[in-house]
């Protein structure tokens, strides 16, 4: 056998072999070669920190009092809807990034290295957890600038900043999918963007649902991000614990039940 057959048979074998524990750790490290990559440029996070600044002054001021009569009044309700809809679009990245390492050959020196060949994957979710953190951050921070206080409590608001960071790592999952199986990352993000469009703007996250027409409205009480919506305002605006938190809590469960395996084989597949 010769000396390049035979340390990558080697490497294979230590990847069948790798414990759960390996992994984990492998996957760590990949988690921390991704905030690497935001270091070095820096724009990667332009995202989720302008979009909630931008989001949460035009929709707050150009709606306010149309909707709720003053600016104050409408924040309870815009908040939570900005939070939700800007960490939730922000999982499209997940899937973009990785097709573009993909297209790089970056997965394919991966696979030259004696570590599990789930690390790479899981260590690019992972980073992108602290891009959600962020940008729920900054959402909370610039509500409270323009005058928003929660009357949930501290503890409440940390709790739905939890549950939205939770259910915006479970979407990814499915970005992720699209990010392996579509030829480029242009059309990961147009796929993407198709369907978070109408699920998004299609909710209560910015109106009241009455006002809206008859035909649409049963849409709308349908849709997963007007549950997570409203899980996030009882959460910061009440400190209350409903229905609306316990349906999204399976809903996230059920999506990473679903496209946690196929996306892990699809990308088996493809490395």
């Amino acid at each position: 056998m010769s000396r390049n057959a035979y340390a990558a048979s080697a490497t294979q074998t230590l990847k069948k072999h790798a414990s759960f524990g390996q992994s984990i750790r492998q996957a760590l490290t990949m988690a921390y070669r991704g905030l690497l990559k935001i270091k070095r440029t820096p724009e990667q996070l332009f995202d989720v920190t302008l979009q909630p600044i931008l989001f949460t002054l035009m929709f707050t001021y150009i709606f306010g009092g149309a909707i709720s009569g003053d600016i104050q009044s409408y924040l309870p309700v815009i908040i939570p809807g900005i939070l939700v809809q800007t960490v939730i679009t922000t999982s499209v990245v997940t899937g973009v990034q990785l097709r573009e390492d993909m297209d790089k050959g970056v997965f394919d020196r991966f696979k030259s290295l004696p570590i599990a060949r789930i690390a790479p994957l899981a260590g690019a979710l992972l980073a992108d957890t602290v891009r959600y953190t962020i940008a729920t951050v900054l959402t909370f921070v610039m509500g409270y600038i323009m005058g928003y206080r929660p009357e949930g409590g501290l503890e409440s608001v940390a709790l739905a900043a939890v549950l939205v960071i939770f259910c915006s790592w479970a979407i990814s999952w499915i970005f992720a999918f699209f990010g392996v199986i579509s030829r480029t990352a242009s059309s990961v993000q147009g796929i993407s963007m198709i369907v978070l469009f109408p699920l998004t703007f299609l909710s209560n996250a910015f109106v009241p649902v009455n006002t809206m027409p008859s035909w649409l409205q049963w849409f709308v009480n349908i849709n997963p991000v007007s549950h997570l919506v409203s899980a996030v305002r009882e959460l910061t605006n009440t400190g209350t614990v409903g229905s609306d938190l316990v349906i999204s809590l399976i809903g996230a469960i059920v999506i990473v039940a679903i496209f946690a395996p196929i996306t892990v084989r699809a990308y088996m597949r493809r490395t």
